[in-house]
């Protein structure tokens, strides 16, 4: 029963389509320079590791809590094997309030405030999913 929340959100979030007008268009130049406060944590590009957090290439799109070698939360865990996904919608609501959206996660970082930030970082972050 502990999961009974997250299984009927992953199944709201699941069944919601995400219209490419609900989100603000990111600016991934403006998102390398957001990204810049993911950096101590988060990796992305070409080497990209894992450190305190998971390395990012190819999350958008990807299950939650999918990268090996990484240890999660176990809500997260839980949200990836109920097929929750990082798309633009779960990535902004986690981006604006990580410990609000995915209760007991691991990441420290508060989020970020901008709604710009957010759209500009989920952008870049797009630029490595390819």
């Amino acid at each position: 029963m502990k999961f009974k929340f997250l299984s009927i959100l992953a199944a709201a979030t699941m069944a919601t389509p995400v219209l490419a007008d609900d989100h603000a268009s990111g600016d991934p130049e403006a998102g390398e320079k957001a990204f810049r406060q993911c950096k101590a944590c988060h990796q992305v590009g070409e080497g990209a590791q894992n450190r305190v957090g998971p390395q990012l290439n190819g999350v958008m799109g990807r299950e939650m809590a999918a990268v090996d070698g990484f240890r999660y939360s176990k809500t997260l865990e839980q949200m990836g094997a109920d097929g929750m996904v990082w798309n633009e919608e779960t990535m902004a609501e986690f981006m604006a309030d990580p410990r609000g959206y995915i209760k007991g996660t691991k990441m420290s970082f508060a989020g970020l405030r901008k709604d710009e930030d957010i759209a500009a970082v989920t952008e870049y972050l797009k630029s490595f999913s390819q």
